[in-house]
Parts: C-alpha cells; sequence; structure tokens
C-alpha cells in the first residue's frame, strides 16, 4: 500500500494482480483486490487481475509499469523489467522505494508470521 499511495503523480493507477498458479500467496486473488479496493486515497485507482505476462497485459490496457522494490529484490526487479522491454520496447518501468519501515519485509516473512502456524 506504501506505494500506492503516491497516487497523485499519475492520472490513474491501475493496480495489476497476478493470478500465479505456481505460487501459494496468504490471500486469495478476491481478498487481495478487496484489500485493494478499499478508498484510502484520492484519484482514480483500477484493479485488473491477469494471468500470463505483464506484456499481454499491457498490450490490453497501455500503461507504464510502476514496481516497488526493495534491497534484496532490485536485481530481479531490474530482470523482469529488461525482459519486458526486450518483449516489449514500448514498455517504460518505473521504480519507487518502499518507505524504509518497509524495506526489509517480505511475502516469505509475513506468510510465517500471519499465516497457518504462525501468530
Amino acid at each position: 500500500m506504501d506505494l500506492i499511495t503516491p497516487v497523485e503523480a499519475v492520472r490513474h493507477l491501475t493496480v495489476a494482480i497476478l493470478k500465479n498458479p505456481v505460487k501459494n500467496p496468504l490471500f486469495t486473488l478476491e481478498e487481495r483486490v478487496e484489500m485493494l479496493t478499499r478508498p484510502r486515497d484520492p484519484g482514480e485507482r483500477y484493479i485488473a487481475t491477469f494471468d500470463g505476462l505483464m506484456v499481454e497485459l499491457h498490450a490490453s490496457l497501455g500503461f507504464a509499469v510502476l514496481r516497488g522494490f526493495g534491497p534484496f529484490r532490485t536485481r530481479v526487479e531490474f530482470q523482469m523489467a529488461l525482459m519486458n522491454r526486450r518483449l516489449a520496447p514500448e514498455i517504460e518501468t518505473v521504480f519507487l522505494q518502499p518507505a524504509g519501515r518497509y524495506s526489509f519485509v517480505s511475502s516469505r516473512m509475513v506468510k510465517d508470521v500471519f499465516g497457518p502456524g504462525g501468530m
């Protein structure tokens, strides 16, 4: 949510949620959509769910890709941005640094603490 807050930096913000059958997310796709549709910030926010590649979603919607990254994900995020550019040169990727309090929190850590068997 920290990265979605500066919505005033863009006219329209589409949050794309990947439905990835390989991963085992803590929240269902429906729960993630519901969390992101709660009003928090002024501005227009749209939610798009997809499976497949980001470039396929880009082809249907047309947008710049806004990604957040922490200290341990920089290389992976950069590789994804380069691959997206190779597949669709018109895609621009913008990276945002999360607030310091979120920088060292990983999805794995959240799952361990709040998932089954956690707190």
